[in-house]
């Protein structure tokens, strides 16, 4: 009996569709991955809304204008929490102020020493080691394009300057050997050189790193004891190798 032509044409069309889905599904030459979209730009009214007090939303912070998601550290970012004066905002000055109220909480860093400065910049650091970063603020460290603004590169900067006196502090000091100390409850608190008698002296890179004068214990010679600027604990004889505080 001989085929219809109608059942061939059917055929025919039935291949091809099967070609297109397999086609389709399992291309020769598949397509480039989609990249994925870069991280978002958030103004402080939105950011706001991610300060932990709503459990249907990540917790964020912000710091030097960088955006984190502190999702996973609920405890300590979301309501009630030892940290959540941090979300929602950009409290930069507060990692080391200390200031976690009012005008303490801002992004402003004026009048911070260039050592303090650094330490912001480390704490931003410790964000992008710990935890997701999911954008930029705009506002003072980055404008609305999400570039980098004057301020954020200065205080970059400005850490950079610190970093590199808190070396040369370090250097010079250890030209110095440094007395011994210890605290105990029936004796106080106590000085003392293996080699050489303490005296108090300046720590000459003190006021451009920190912006205050201090002093530190260190050790020297019977020959070196003449020199100007060299302070005997109070209460302690000149040659004691030990003094009590």
């Amino acid at each position: 009996m001989a085929s219809s032509p109608f059942l061939g044409i059917a055929a025919s069309i039935a291949l091809l569709l099967v070609s297109l889905l397999l086609m389709r599904f399992f291309p020769l030459n598949p397509p480039p991955p989609t990249p994925p979209p870069p991280p978002g730009l958030f103004t402080a009214q939105n950011l706001a809304l991610y300060n932990g007090t709503d459990d249907g939303l990540p917790i964020l912070l912000a710091i030097l204008g960088s955006v984190f998601d502190v999702t996973k550290g609920r405890s300590h970012y979301g309501a009630g929490g030892g940290y959540n004066h941090f979300s929602g905002r950009d409290a930069s000055r507060a990692f080391v102020s200390g200031n976690f109220t009012g005008d303490g909480l801002t992004d402003s860093l004026h009048g911070l020493s260039s050592t303090q400065v650094k330490s912001v910049v480390d704490w931003r650091d410790f964000y992008f080691k710990t935890y997701i970063f999911v954008g930029k603020l705009v506002g003072r460290y980055y404008d609305s394009e999400g570039n980098p603004t004057k301020y954020l590169k200065g205080a970059e900067a400005k850490a950079a300057r610190g970093a590199q006196l808190m070396e040369k502090q370090k250097n010079e000091e250890a030209k110095l050997p440094t007395c011994n100390s210890r605290w105990s409850q029936e004796e106080g608190s106590e000085v003392w050189c293996d080699n050489g008698y303490p005296r108090l002296v300046q720590r000459p890179l003190e006021m451009a790193i920190t912006g205050k004068v201090s002093k530190r214990c260190a050790c020297f010679t019977e020959d070196e004891l003449n020199q100007p600027g060299l302070e005997v604990y109070e209460g302690c004889d000149h040659l004691s190798k030990l003094c009590r505080l």
